[in-house]
């Protein structure tokens, strides 16, 4: 279990990177956004990110997890653009 619990470690690290790096080009598009004065909620590029996810999900997690853990990620990264 100890082995177990040392990998979950080892890919929380590389989630919260992932996530940080992520949260970067949020960003960047943000200020983007704010420069052109556009909106920065777009609901059909959400939910074709949602879509393209949950397509991609091979399992264990079922397409209704995928898609609550990523509306998630985009709704707590929002803030960031604005």
């Amino acid at each position: 279990m100890d082995k177990l619990r040392n990998r979950i470690d080892e890919l929380d690290a590389e989630l919260l990177e992932l996530l940080n790096e992520r949260a970067k080009c949020v960003m960047e598009i943000g200020a983007i956004k704010q420069k052109e004065q556009t909106e920065v909620v777009v609901p059909q590029r959400e939910k074709e990110l949602l879509d393209r996810l949950t397509s991609l999900n091979e399992g264990p997690m079922t397409e209704r997890m995928v898609h609550h853990l990523f509306q998630e990620i985009i709704d707590t990264l929002k803030d960031l653009q604005k």
